[in-house]
């Protein structure tokens, strides 16, 4: 087997006016030794700025962050938070305390004196967390708003965010709900080839599925048993076979499934059906762990003994798998074949693997193949 273990309604804000602009952008436009490459044009890119620019964005943000760390330490309970104007050329940091000012000010960044410190806020935060999941049902995300001095409900319904801030019990002038059509969703694509988690044991995704109108994927059964839940992506094992089979499925609401596993060097192949190849035919599978390896088909309706018992019905072909693999990719062409179990040998001297045909998983779970 291929699993592996892995070890401002009321609020008052002040901005204190000085007599010369305090900003990072004041110092050597050189920019930081460790942007990554390619940074610079993304910036140019998606913030529609110029080459110097954005140079001179990473220098005051690099200073920024450094002036931030020794604030936030120096002003201890009265620190209401830091943040920087649009274009990243002041930082200001906030303070309930107004004798703090000069400080701040020889720190080169600008002050704003506020009603409620950073830990204030978040404690009002930390309430609207601790609230029913029945309160929170009508709002979509809630955050502190450090320029705002103040703790934002994001939800559709005025009343939905009005109602969250009255049952969490919180000061009403701290908070402010904003009416919004904004509706978070995850956004990880189901790949096949790609890492999932059970706890400390990570297997891989076979293939996208969707069993009505709730999305999924097809793995090992080893990996998991019917309740167990999966991170990155998130999802509950609602069917698991082994030994006898070595097969299961995931749902995980609020995923994208899609019709492509993960080829050589992460490129896309697209999955057109599942029709099972012959025997002598070349197939590839793809995991996470080794990636994507390729053989051919050499007996289908093996029976393997494992040392947890004995499996039925599994092809085995003569691409290499190591732990992780558990679960991931089998594709002859563009045709599902499989999903990884398990297999001798590595793929640094070489091995069998054995895959549990898709088909019988699809038809005993009632899925359908995400295909392109």
């Amino acid at each position: 087997m291929w699993s592996k273990r892995m070890g401002l309604a009321g609020a008052t804000i002040m901005v204190v006016c000085l007599a010369t602009p305090l900003s990072p952008a004041a110092a050597d436009p050189t920019p930081p030794a460790t942007a990554p490459p390619g940074m610079v044009d993304a910036l140019e890119r998606d913030l529609g700025i110029t080459e110097q620019q954005a140079l001179q964005r990473l220098a005051n943000e690099q200073r920024a962050a450094a002036t931030e760390a020794r604030l936030s330490s120096s002003l201890g309970s009265s620190y209401g938070g830091a943040w920087l104007n649009e274009d990243a050329s002041r930082l200001m940091v906030a303070t309930t305390d107004p004798a703090a000012a000069p400080g701040i000010e020889a720190q080169g960044a600008q002050p704003v004196v506020v009603q409620r410190s950073l830990s204030q806020l978040n404690a009002v935060k930390d309430q609207i967390d601790r609230a029913s999941d029945q309160a929170k049902a009508g709002a979509s995300l809630w955050y502190v708003d450090l320029a705002s001095n103040s703790v934002v409900i994001v939800t559709a319904h005025q009343d939905a965010g009005d109602g969250l801030a009255a049952t969490a019990g919180v000061d009403r002038n701290a908070v402010r709900v904003t009416v919004s059509n904004e509706a978070p969703q995850p956004y990880i694509n189901l790949i096949g080839g790609s890492a999932y988690y059970i706890g400390s044991s990570r297997c891989s995704i076979g293939f996208s599925v969707t069993r009505g109108a709730t999305p999924g994927f097809v793995t090992a059964g080893h990996c998991g048993r019917p309740g167990n839940v999966t991170s990155n992506p998130s999802g509950t094992f609602q069917g698991s076979s082994f030994p006898g089979n070595d097969y299961a499925w995931v749902a995980t609401p609020g995923h994208t499934p899609t019709p492509y596993v993960r080829g050589a060097g992460g490129a896309l192949v697209t999955v057109r059906g599942s029709t099972q190849a012959s025997v002598g035919a070349s197939i590839c599978r793809s995991g996470s762990t080794t990636g994507w390896r390729c053989g051919v088909i050499q007996q289908h309706n093996a029976t393997v003994r494992y040392p947890q018992g004995t499996v039925y019905g599994l092809t085995r072909t003569s691409a290499c798998a190591q732990p992780g693999d558990s679960g991931g990719s089998f594709i002859s062409g563009s045709q599902a074949q499989g999903v990884t179990s398990g297999g001798s040998g590595n793929c640094s001297i070489g091995g069998t693997t054995y895959h549990q045909p898709v088909n019988e998983i699809l038809g005993a779970y009632g899925l359908t193949l995400r295909v392109g």
